[in-house]
């Protein structure tokens, strides 16, 4: 063990019972029915602490937290731990005094929770330590380590779905797309598509447009009567004619408010 490692608490129990347990004669494995179970040798607390990869039981005095015993673990199952063949509430631990000394002691809870928690304690532990052990081995050696294989088989495909973004506004959706410029091709000017009259006008030559406006306007200080204008108790009819102006400079004009008349 580092100096430098912590101590954690895995597991607490308030009451614990130790026993002297007779030494065992053949393999067949320690029966709690062999001991004193109504004279325990000592009664007191549990806990299970860690420091690095070892677990340590410890029994102390409810009280005074005196140590009264100590048991090492670095295996589980192993020798350090061992349940008995006829009971889930007693086990058998090795405890240890420092000087190289060993003795096997017989400990029972009065609880079965409290066992099985004693036991599930020190399986999480362990199962940690299998865990780093591992991710230290990979950490040294990282191409032994499981690799992907992210390659087609024989035989494999794949198929893609790209969804069409919504349409263009202005734009009929039944309509294909025009392809994008190849190089050195560019796109037509816009102007060309607009009457030869109106790019002459935009040219700066002066010329005669007759238009016709959508809505009234007030031209040269004289305002059109409206459609339907009552003029003397008579209705005035439609006006035959259109009003005419002559554009000396390029007009500033919007195709949806003018109509050009040819």
């Amino acid at each position: 063990m580092e100096e430098g490692e912590y101590e954690s608490v895995l597991c607490v129990k308030p009451e614990v019972h130790v026993y002297r347990i007779p030494p065992r004669a053949t393999n067949r494995g320690y029966r709690a029915a062999e001991w004193q179970l109504d004279q325990p040798s000592w009664s007191g607390r549990l806990r299970i602490t860690a420091k690095g990869q070892v677990a340590y039981i410890k029994l102390e005095d409810r009280t005074s937290g005196e140590l009264f015993a100590q048991a090492p673990v670095d295996q589980f199952p192993g020798t350090a731990v061992e349940s008995v063949t006829d009971s889930s509430r007693y086990f058998v631990i090795r405890i240890e005094d420092g000087n190289g000394r060993r003795a096997f002691i017989g400990i029972g809870f009065g609880d079965r929770g409290d066992a099985f928690d004693f036991n599930v304690a020190l399986q999480d532990h362990f199962k940690w330590v299998k865990q780093q052990c591992e991710f230290a081995k990979q950490a040294q050696n990282p191409d032994q380590g499981p690799k992907l294989d992210l390659g087609f088989k024989e035989g494999q495909t794949i198929k893609l779905n790209i969804a069409e973004g919504p349409p263009y506004p202005g734009r009929n959706p039944g309509l294909p797309r025009l392809p994008p410029p190849t190089s050195g091709e560019t796109l037509p000017n816009p102007q060309d598509r607009l009457p030869a009259r109106l790019n002459q006008v935009q040219a700066g030559s002066s010329s005669d447009l007759s238009v016709v406006p959508l809505f009234p306007h007030t031209i040269s200080g004289k305002k059109p009567r409206h459609l339907g204008q009552k003029e003397g108790g008579r209705s005035t009819p439609r006006p035959a004619s259109v009003w005419s102006m002559t554009l000396s400079s390029p007009p500033q004009l919007t195709l949806t408010d003018w109509r050009v008349r040819q």
